[in-house]
């Protein structure tokens, strides 16, 4: 009984240390500040985590964009160097071919002059023989005289095929050129198409807001809607243009100036204050 009792006694005290800041005045309301801060430490341990989980595919979606972006400029490029490739080996094997013509154009003019050149060579050697009184029989005059006909047929129906196929060339290099023209003039055309609409872009988002930071829902959208209503009513634009026409000067009247061809953009902000009310 006696140990029993001792290690009772001993329990007691063990309980009663634990129970004694439950019975102090401030404990519970300590209790409550303790859990709440480490209610908020998780929350903010939670936040930041999902921040960083946010910015991590932000970055991610960033770099895929750009990836995407870089894929299609590589693409673009690689396409222009194949094409200028096929181009430049399509004129190179049209001169090669053109080069060849021309070539068999010489060779052909070349054994023109020397047919040319057997004939004289043959009457002057006739005439030495006749002087001689050595004169050829009539057959071999018949032979000659049909050999070489039939020697400058040949290369008159050469001559004639090698200047068509020159002229075929010739017609397959302008065409490719004036193509060369016409996708050159389409890729400037487009260019400044696309400079245009940037243009275009940046004064409405000067006048009307960034269409990503204002959408359609937006409070400005009905602004948006009455200075763009010509755009999509006639009456509308009469009506404008109607009062527009009520105010036309000559550009040296003193009293007021010509209307403007295009948007009026706002100035910069003169101070800070203006600035901010503006960001």
């Amino acid at each position: 009984w006696a140990q029993a009792k001792e290690e009772a006694e001993v329990a007691r005290r063990e309980l009663l240390e634990v129970v004694r800041p439950l019975r102090e005045p401030g404990y519970p309301e300590a209790l409550r500040r303790k859990a709440e801060r480490a209610r908020k430490r998780r929350l903010r341990l939670q936040r930041r985590k999902q921040e960083a989980e946010a910015a991590k595919e932000e970055a991610a979606a960033r770099a895929a964009e750009r990836e995407a972006k870089i894929d299609q400029w590589r693409a673009k490029c690689i396409q222009e160097v194949e094409e200028k490739n096929r181009e430049r080996e399509l004129k190179a094997a049209a001169d090669s071919v053109l080069s060849e013509v021309r070539k068999k154009q010489a060779d052909t003019k070349r054994m023109v002059d020397i047919l040319r050149a057997l004939e004289k060579l043959r009457k002057l050697r006739k005439e030495a023989a006749g002087r001689k009184g050595v004169c050829p029989p009539p057959s071999a005059d018949e032979a000659f005289e049909s050999q070489v006909e039939s020697l400058k047929t040949l290369l008159k129906n050469r001559t004639e095929l090698y200047e068509a196929e020159e002229r075929a060339l010739r017609v397959m290099l302008e065409g490719e050129q004036e193509e060369e023209r016409k996708r050159e003039m389409e890729k400037k055309q487009k260019k400044e198409r696309e400079k245009l609409l940037q243009q275009k872009l940046e004064i409405d988002s000067k006048l009307f807001g960034d269409p990503d930071e204002f959408p359609l829902a937006h409070l400005l959208q009905p602004f948006r809607e009455y200075y763009l209503q010509a755009e999509h009513s006639v009456a509308a634009l009469i009506q404008i243009r109607h009062e527009w026409d009520q105010f036309l000067v000559p550009a040296d009247h003193p009293e007021g100036s010509c209307i403007p061809p295009g948007w009026i953009l706002p100035s910069l902000p003169t101070n800070d204050t203006w600035a901010t009310a503006v960001r």
